[in-house]
């Protein structure tokens, strides 16, 4: 399991988007993202119907990319690997109530267990700069 540090802990608590890499047989897909960090994972929402969704289960390989750019001061996260489609159950409930809790937008526009998953990326990589 990838560790992560105090810093990165907090740093990645403090921001609310993300860029999400997938990759079908042969395009890469980038796009923003609301996340969670639980438990030395990243938990994004998706919808059944969306370009990630299709190539997440095409290739469970993934990547995502925290990050602030300020001129002199960029920190920023990257970490590769597997993901996992939560679809339901306990694990489904916990992270749906720290969406719930965190983002305005779930609470605006709720969903329940199948109507749109979870994607858990749980990192084999990661690289971090501006921690120190």
């Amino acid at each position: 399991m990838i560790r992560f540090s105090e810093k990165e802990k907090k740093f990645l608590a403090s921001i609310e988007e993300a860029r999400f890499a997938t990759t079908s047989k042969k395009m890469p897909h980038v796009k923003p993202v609301s996340f969670i960090f639980d438990g030395g994972a990243f938990f994004i929402a998706t919808d059944y119907h969306t370009r990630t969704y299709k190539n997440i289960k095409a290739n469970k390989y993934a990547a995502i990319s925290v990050d602030i750019y300020r001129p002199g001061g960029h920190k920023a996260i990257l970490a590769q690997g597997k993901v996992e489609i939560i679809e339901n159950g306990a694990q489904f409930k916990k992270i749906y109530s720290k969406f719930f809790e965190k983002f305005e937008w779930v609470r605006k526009d709720p969903w329940k267990e199948g109507e749109a998953p979870f994607l858990k990326l749980v990192p084999l990589t990661k690289v971090s700069w501006g921690m120190a």
